[in-house]
């Protein structure tokens, strides 16, 4: 259930999940901390065999939701670790009012993961912003659905055209087009994205797709070149070769 993927850091798959009619394989991650707590990302469906794979890593002591879309099955990870903190991205605390909230996540780590794992928030969206984080003993990037890279041989019909036309399908990966068009503010979004690369991950771990076990930096920002600002394109370019 718990595959490594780093240092400290392991990945568990979930189901499919239809949104909007589109399939979306899950995939969460869990990171060791300091003090031997486990921090965990998007959690995905909870079962009896993923609970005593866990139970052995230590005690669930954060969960945490990168965008307020991602809220699917935390409901049932509150219920199971009542005594866990729940960190609320931008705008899912006002959309699950039934959940009780430790905090609202912004740029600044929170003091249990200080030092472990970094975090920066795309902001300037008029729709929804994502928080973006960096687990530092593996030098691994967690990416939830900024950047998407499904399987082309899992996406046929009109959906895998649709997603096809969005960038969404291959290794190079995108933002789905109506959330791109929705950073009305991308210097906002733009500093984030600097804020990431700055990070020069070696990996990236993304919620929808296949992952970057190497090269996490260029992956990165080849997912989001959409982004880049036009007098910066040849210098990222040029940055993201030597990564």
């Amino acid at each position: 259930m718990l595959t490594p993927f780093g240092q400290d850091l392991f990945v568990a798959e979930g189901p499919v999940v239809s949104f909007y009619g589109f399939p979306y394989p899950t995939r969460m991650a869990v990171a060791v901390l300091p003090d031997g707590g486990l921090w965990v990302w998007s959690p995905i469906e909870l079962d009896d065999a993923l609970r005593d794979a866990l139970a052995e890593l230590g005690p669930v002591t954060d969960l945490v939701e990168p965008n307020k879309i991602h809220h699917l099955f935390l409901g049932p990870w509150a219920e199971a670790y009542p005594e866990a903190r729940l960190h609320a991205p931008p705008g899912l605390a006002a959309k699950r009012p039934d959940l009780r909230f430790h905090a609202e996540l912004g740029d600044t780590p929170h003091p249990a993961w200080g030092g472990a794992i970094d975090q920066v928030v795309f902001g300037g969206s008029l729709v929804m912003e994502e928080v973006m984080f960096h687990h530092r003993p593996s030098r691994t990037v967690l990416v939830c659905d900024l950047v998407q890279r499904h399987d082309p041989d899992a996406q046929g019909g009109w959906r895998g055209l649709a997603m096809r036309a969005d960038g969404l399908v291959g290794p190079d990966g995108s933002t789905p087009r109506e959330w791109r068009a929705s950073f009305v503010r991308r210097k906002q979004a733009r500093e984030a994205l600097r804020t990431a690369l700055a990070w020069n991950p070696e990996r990236m771990l993304i919620a929808h797709g296949t992952c970057a076990a190497s090269g996490g930096r260029a992956a990165l920002a080849r997912g989001l070149r959409w982004l880049a600002a036009p007098r910066d394109d040849g210098a990222s370019e040029r940055r993201d070769q030597r990564a």
